[in-house]
């Protein structure tokens, strides 16, 4: 007798959610199994990776992480040109983390004008994330929606504290949003509801959990996501149903193991602190995220290399 694998049943679909405008713009979800299930079912999208670019230069980041954009830091623009075009991204992540009111405090209109012209400066889809700060989040991400009017932006990261100001401007400007929540699966459900009563379509919904990097957390961000998919694939929840967008280079070059030295103890810098985000990167690849925020071109390398081969 042949040995025959054993298969879920899944009832539920991820729905599909469009990413941008024109030849370049990106599709993402669709999954009718768990990831890379492609014995189970289909996975008719490929996970994409988006390239960070800072409106600011950062203070704080490894050599390893400076290197390969040192010539730009101080421009957000040719930032997210080599992004695209020496690197390859399918997408930008502008981090407008200036706009920090415990940081530079970057006025609304000039974090605009940054958004826009990085939008308008690359042909693939755009991620406009804030600093994290809810209120001041609030006033700049309506100002890029309504500035990039029709550009069809991913606005983020959208809470529960200023999930209808950063909505209304989606719903006005066609925008997607970022829906963020603290690693908690009820939150995050929760958050979708609220949106969706709010009027966002479920076309421009994408979930955004939070993660922590390898050895940061990440073990809990994969079994919240492991749960979300469950839910979404097996259960016919809803408004669980939607792509999953993960932030995930912050998270991993802030720790201390990516940002210490050479040692004999733990090696090479570069090597460590690029390895911790492949890592991390595949991780959540296999707990179902659809984008994938980076920063090392040798780390997208590897994962580029990975999703290749189980979807080959």
């Amino acid at each position: 007798m042949a040995f025959a694998i054993p298969k879920t049943s899944y009832t539920g679909k991820i729905k599909e959610v469009v990413l941008g405008k024109g030849p370049k713009a990106i599709t993402v979800g669709g999954e009718t199994s768990y990831p890379f299930h492609l014995f189970e079912g289909e996975m008719p999208h490929s996970p994409r990776i988006a390239i960070e670019v800072y409106d600011a230069p950062p203070d704080d980041w490894s050599e390893a992480a400076l290197e390969p954009y040192k010539d730009v830091l101080n421009d957000p623009v040719a930032w997210a040109r080599k992004a695209a075009e020496a690197y390859g991204a399918d997408m930008i992540a502008l981090q407008l983390v200036s706009t920090d009111p415990n940081g530079l405090n970057t006025p609304s209109d000039q974090a605009m004008e940054t958004a826009k012209k990085v939008a308008a400066a690359v042909d693939i889809p755009v991620i406009v994330n804030g600093s994290g700060n809810p209120e001041k989040d609030a006033e700049v991400l309506r100002k890029v929606a309504e500035v990039c009017d029709g550009m069809n932006l991913v606005l983020g990261p959208v809470v529960v504290e200023n999930y209808k100001q950063v909505g209304a401007g989606a719903i006005a400007y066609k925008h997607t949003l970022a829906a963020n929540s603290p690693i908690d699966i009820n939150l995050a459900k929760q958050l979708n509801i609220l949106l969706g009563n709010l009027g966002v379509p479920d076309g421009q919904i994408v979930v955004d959990p939070t993660t922590g990097g390898l050895g940061y957390g990440i073990e809990y961000t994969y079994s919240v996501m492991e749960r979300d998919r469950m839910a979404a694939l097996t259960q016919q929840d809803e408004r669980l149903q939607f792509p999953i967008v993960c932030n995930l280079a912050k998270e991993v070059w802030k720790t201390k193991e990516a940002k210490m030295g050479d040692s004999e103890l733990m090696g090479n810098a570069a090597k460590r602190g690029i390895l911790m985000e492949a890592i991390t990167a595949q991780l959540l690849l296999l707990a179902g995220t659809d984008v994938l925020v980076m920063r090392h071109p040798e780390a997208i390398r590897l994962v580029r290399e990975m999703i290749a081969d189980l979807t080959a």
